[in-house]
C-alpha cells in the first residue's frame, strides 16, 4: 500500500459520503449557477442592477443563518439532521429555477437555496471535525474539499455540454440538476453517521457570553486570518470576467472554473494530508505566496499562457489552503462549540468575501482590472504580516 493511501483507507466511511454529498450538491448548483446570470438576463429580462441585489439579498441571508445553524448543532447535540435539512431545502429549490417565469420565482429559489446552504455549512463541517480521527483531520478536510471541487468544475462542464446538444434550452438543464440534488441527499440520510455525543453537562446557549469566552485567541486569530485572506482572494467571477475582457468566446468563458477548479479538486486532498504532518501556519504562508503570484501574472496578462498559469496558481492556492483553515478552527474550538466556531467564521469570511468582491467591482470599473488584481496582492501581504503574529497556543499540526 502507497504512502498516500493509507490516510484515505483509514478515514471513516462517513467521511467519503459526506464528501460524495457535496460532489453532488455541487455538480447540480453549478448546472443552474454557471448558466443562471445569463438565463436572468436574456430568458426573463432581468436588469443587471436587478441580478445584484438578487445575489446580494441571497449572500447575506446565508450569512446569518450560518450562525445560527452552527449554535443550534452545538445546543441540540446533533449535527446530521440541520445538515438534512439544510441539503433537503437545496434540492427543492432546484425546480423553482426551471418553473421560473419571473424574478419573483428567481428570488424564492435563491433565497431557499441559500438559506440551505447557510443551515447546512456549519454542521456539516463540525460533524466532519467529530468524525475524523484528530491525526487525520487536515486529510478528513482535504478529501472532502477535493471532492466537493470536483463537483465545481463536472457541473460547468455539463452545462456546456447540455446546452450544446439541446440547442441553450436552459430549462431543460435546470430540471437535470434535480437529479443529483435527489441523490445528495439520499446519501447524506442513508450514508453517513453521526458519533454519539452524550451531553456531560447542562444545555446552554451557546452564542451566550459564558460560552464565547471559551472560544479562545487562538480561535479569534485564525477567524482573523480567514477573514483577512478572503479580502485578498475577491470572488473567482472577477477570474472570468478577465477572460471575457481578453476574448474568450461568452459560451465558454466556463472553462476558466473548469480549469482552476481541475487544479484545486487535485490538490486539495495531498495538501490536507500534508497538513497533518507540518505547521499549519507555514503551509497557510504558502499557499499566501501562490496567490500573490496568481494575482501578478493575472495583473499582467488576460489571454495566453500567462493568464492560464495565473487560474492554476489560482485553484493551487486554494487547494492549499481551504480545507486547512477548516481544519485550523477544528484545532482551535471546544468540541463542545464546534457548529457555533464555524458559524462565526463563516460569516466574518463571508462578509469579507461581500466587501472583497465589492471593492474588486470598484476598482476595476474605475481604475482598470490590473488595479483590483495588485490590490488582491495587497491584502495577501496583510494576512502574511498576521500569520507572524500567531498565538503561542495555536497547535503546531
Amino acid at each position: 500500500m502507497s504512502p498516500q493511501a493509507q490516510p484515505l483507507r483509514k478515514l471513516p466511511a462517513s467521511i467519503w459520503a459526506l464528501g460524495f454529498v457535496s460532489l453532488l450538491m455541487d455538480v447540480s448548483s453549478e448546472l443552474i449557477h454557471s448558466l443562471l446570470p445569463v438565463f436572468m438576463a436574456t430568458t426573463l429580462g432581468i436588469s443587471i442592477l436587478v441580478i445584484g441585489l438578487i445575489e446580494g439579498a441571497a449572500e447575506a441571508t446565508a450569512l446569518i443563518v450560518k450562525v445560527f445553524s452552527g449554535a443550534l448543532s452545538d445546543y441540540w447535540g446533533k449535527r446530521k439532521p440541520l445538515a438534512v435539512l439544510g441539503y433537503g431545502l437545496g434540492a427543492l429549490s432546484k425546480p423553482l429555477f426551471a418553473l421560473a417565469t419571473s424574478s419573483g420565482w428567481i428570488i424564492t429559489a435563491r433565497l431557499a437555496d441559500r438559506v440551505g446552504k447557510g443551515i447546512r455549512g456549519a454542521p456539516r463541517d463540525a460533524l466532519v471535525a467529530d468524525i475524523a480521527p484528530p491525526e487525520l483531520r487536515g486529510a478528513a478536510f482535504g478529501l472532502r474539499q477535493s471532492l466537493d471541487t470536483v463537483g465545481a468544475f463536472l457541473g460547468p462542464m455539463l452545462a456546456i455540454g447540455f446546452m450544446l446538444l439541446w440547442q441553450n434550452d436552459f430549462r431543460a438543464v435546470f430540471w437535470v440538476a434535480t437529479v443529483p440534488a435527489v441523490l445528495c441527499v439520499a446519501l447524506l440520510v442513508w450514508g453517513v453517521r453521526e458519533p454519539d455525543r452524550p451531553v456531560q453537562h447542562k444545555r446552554i446557549n451557546p452564542i451566550s457570553r459564558a460560552n464565547l469566552a471559551r472560544l479562545s485567541p487562538a480561535y479569534w486569530w485564525v477567524v482573523g486570518v480567514g477573514a483577512v485572506f478572503t479580502l485578498a482572494r475577491f470572488s473567482e467571477a472577477f477570474l472570468v470576467l478577465r477572460a471575457q475582457q481578453g476574448g474568450l468566446a461568452l459560451a465558454w468563458t466556463p472553462v476558466v472554473l473548469i480549469a482552476m477548479n481541475m487544479v484545486y479538486a487535485g490538490c486539495a486532498y495531498p495538501f490536507g494530508k500534508l497538513a497533518d504532518k507540518m505547521r499549519h501556519t507555514t503551509l497557510l504562508g504558502w499557499g499566501l505566496l501562490l496567490l500573490i503570484a496568481a494575482d501578478l501574472l493575472l495583473a499582467t496578462s488576460n489571454s495566453g499562457w500567462v493568464f492560464w498559469l495565473g487560474v492554476a496558481l489560482w485553484g493551487l492556492h486554494m487547494a492549499m489552503t481551504q480545507g486547512l483553515l477548516a481544519a485550523m478552527v477544528a484545532d482551535t474550538a471546544p468540541a463542545d462549540l464546534r457548529g457555533t466556531a464555524y458559524g462565526f467564521f463563516n460569516l466574518l469570511s463571508g462578509v469579507a468575501m461581500l466587501a472583497a468582491s465589492g471593492l474588486a467591482g470598484g476598482l476595476w470599473q474605475f481604475f482598470g482590472a490590473s488595479f483590483t488584481f495588485m490590490a488582491g496582492i495587497g491584502f495577501a501581504v496583510l494576512a502574511l504580516g498576521l500569520l507572524a503574529l500567531q498565538p503561542r497556543q495555536l497547535p503546531r499540526t
